[in-house]
């Protein structure tokens, strides 16, 4: 009996000028930068060829800017999903990354993160099962098709983690770069398999 295969290329937005400097989390009004869009340009390239049947991305303003190109060679619309969104990181939210890394908390975010709940947000356990609710039912809903997903690095990391059967407290061991493409095959039963981890298209 053959059995549905789904396609998922996990894509991570663009750069912003927060980029590496910020916790940007679900401020508004975050756009791509001009490097942003030149990363988004070409990883649009590198997609172009695929028989992509969706495009879908989280709300915010840099998922939807990254996902809006890489949908437009294939004549796509943009289909919105909370569920992918970033980590609610409540009032860490927007903070400098420099400032952050002096909190005492900052040592559990790196070696336990199943531990943390953000003050005023959500913890990372919850993001991922959201998240990890939504590829599931994508790739039921689409069967053999291949979407793209557009979203963010935390969440495709704790995604990755899931789907490998890696423990929540070791993503932090993996990397997700800005404009990356990271590839799982979702069969309807079986296990999945993880075909291609943070592709940005660089030469080695």
């Amino acid at each position: 009996m053959e059995v549905d295969v789904a396609t998922l290329v996990l894509v991570r937005h663009a750069t912003t000028a927060a980029t590496g400097r910020r916790l940007g989390g679900w401020t508004p009004g975050v756009h791509l930068d001009a490097k942003g869009r030149e990363q988004a340009e070409a990883m649009a390239q590198r997609l172009a060829d695929l028989e992509v049947t969706a495009v879908y991305a989280s709300p915010l303003e840099r998922t939807q800017e990254t996902a809006r190109i890489v949908a437009r060679p294939h004549g796509l619309r943009v289909r919105t999903r909370r569920a992918i969104g970033e980590v609610d990181y409540g009032e860490w939210t927007d903070k400098p990354l420099g400032h952050l890394r002096r909190r005492k908390a900052w040592a559990t975010i790196q070696a336990t993160p199943s531990r943390v709940t953000f003050p005023g947000g959500e913890s990372i356990r919850a993001a991922q099962a959201r998240a990890v609710d939504a590829t599931e039912s994508l790739a039921a809903e689409h069967g053999d098709d291949t979407i793209v997903i557009v979203s963010h690095a935390d969440v495709i990391k704790a995604v990755v983690a899931h789907h490998l059967a890696m423990p929540l407290d070791a993503f932090q061991r993996l990397v997700v770069a800005p404009a990356s493409v990271t590839v799982l095959a979702l069969p309807g039963s079986g296990a999945p398999a993880l075909l291609r981890f943070n592709d940005t298209g660089a030469s080695a």
